[in-house]
């Protein structure tokens, strides 16, 4: 039986993940190429490859129960077979139960494991016929951070530290919005341009809507989609009417509140999203300084200014914790590098590749970027910290490290801004004065985000 050309490359893209270290979207942008998919078999295979990484976890308990085997003992072509059966019979709709499992056997032989396709036919059969028991025993109990690393498919480490951080109800709650599909949403050059797009792309029928909610999530350039986006939407972000941006990372600028005519400082800035907004909300009068470590990232910000039509940005390539630039910016945002635990809904594969040594090595960074910003903030200038992801050590840590350094007079004098009044349903409950957004709750991206002022002379 020739196997189906979404479901080989969604094989190819699982081992591309988890056998070769590659990025699952990467690797599938490059495999719908050379296939040359499209349509409906394009979106089937990123259906499978997304589900399949994102589901692996659960896939590997599975496994281990249905076989007495442990993962690591399978060969990875097996291994990847089995993932990509189970996610079809336990979480895809539509896939009759012989194709997945007569595919997955295929995919063994073409791999070059033909001595495992007995194997994996069996344990696919079995979780066929035993579906209802293996499903409950698998994702009925999320009762505690072990069975809930299952159910949801997660590292144990990044349950147990959200049971600890944020209890075991807002965990759970996580957890299961790490697996449901992330917010669709984009940037319009302006509110008025908004106001156009919405009622253009509505006309042809796309199901779009302005952002809602309340403050700093109600961004006034935001459009947030339901469905797919159509056809009319891709030439309108090539020619810059439109940017891809969630409205958590949106919020952000929203918080910074840059205006015309000031110098403000963008900091790890690459792609370059938050400095287009910063630039159009400033009507691009003033100047925006652009900081990038990557040089590749530090030209996507190039582009992004070129393609908006921005004049008033510059861009930099430079180490945010020690980088020789003159103080007095009215106003400075650190985007810190972070471990993205903000964004799993919309990354398949980063859960897999984070773990608490990730959080202790941008930790550290993000300290000395802080400190160095700080030092560039002119007097009465706000400085806005944010990170798109939810974990205490790298935002609420770093706030309160900041401001005890402010006191021991090892950066200038700090004020926290209380954001938590602005809005209390958003509030972090490590640092009530700082924001915490979470996709489970607000429907967007992660993002913390701390407001700090440095008192005028």
């Amino acid at each position: 039986m020739p196997v189906a050309p979404p479901r080989a490359l969604a094989f190819e893209v699982l081992r591309e993940s988890f056998e070769r270290g590659g990025h699952t979207e990467l690797a599938f942008r490059a495999g719908a190429e050379r296939l040359g998919l499209a349509g409906r078999d394009r979106a089937q295979a990123q259906r499978l490859a997304y589900g399949s990484v994102q589901r692996r976890g659960t896939a590997d308990a599975a496994i281990e129960r249905l076989s007495g085997r442990a993962i690591r003992l399978l060969d990875p072509p097996v291994a990847a077979a089995l993932r990509l059966g189970l996610y079809e019979l336990l979480f895809a709709d539509g896939t009759p139960d012989h194709a997945a499992v007569d595919q997955a056997v295929e995919l063994v032989k073409i791999a070059k494991a033909g001595h495992a396709s007995g194997f994996v036919n069996a344990i696919l059969r079995r979780a066929a016929r035993e579906r209802a028991d293996l499903t409950e025993a698998l994702l009925g109990d999320d009762s505690t951070p072990e069975t809930a690393a299952i159910a949801h498919s997660a590292p144990l480490w990044l349950a147990r530290m959200w049971w600890e951080e944020l209890g075991a109800e807002a965990a759970r709650s996580l957890l299961a919005a790490c697996n449901e599909p992330a917010e669709v949403a984009m940037r319009a050059t302006s509110a008025a341009a908004r106001a156009d797009l919405v009622a253009r792309l509505r006309g042809e029928g796309v199901d779009v809507s302005p952002a809602g909610g309340a403050w700093p999530l109600d961004v006034p350039e935001a459009l947030v989609f339901a469905g797919r986006v159509g056809d009319s939407v891709p030439p309108l972000v090539a020619e810059g009417a439109l940017t891809p941006q969630s409205r958590g990372s949106a919020a952000v600028v929203e918080v910074l509140a840059p205006r015309a005519g000031e110098t403000i400082l963008d900091l790890c800035a690459g792609p370059g999203i938050k400095t287009g907004q910063i630039a159009g909300r400033m009507g691009d009068r003033g100047e925006v300084i652009s900081v990038e470590l990557d040089e590749a990232r530090a030209a996507e910000i190039s582009e992004q200014a070129r393609r908006l039509g921005l004049r008033g940005v510059s861009v930099f390539e430079g180490d945010v914790t020690s980088l020789p630039l003159p103080e007095g910016f009215d106003r400075i945002l650190l985007d810190a590098p972070c471990s993205d635990l903000g964004t799993l809904a919309s990354r398949p594969d980063a859960r897999w590749r984070k773990s608490p040594r990730t959080i202790e090595r941008v930790a550290a960074v993000q300290e000395k970027a802080l400190a160095n910003a700080a030092k560039l903030l002119a007097p009465g200038g706000t400085l806005v910290y944010s990170t798109c992801t939810i974990s205490r050590r790298e935002n609420e840590d770093r706030i309160a490290a900041l401001l005890e350094a402010a006191a021991a007079g090892q950066v200038p004098a700090l004020e926290l801004d209380d954001l938590g009044a602005l809005a209390p349903d958003l509030a972090s409950p490590h640092g009530p004065r700082t924001l915490q957004l979470r996709p489970d709750r607000d429907r967007t991206t992660g993002f913390f985000i701390a407001r700090l002022r440095r008192p005028a002379d």
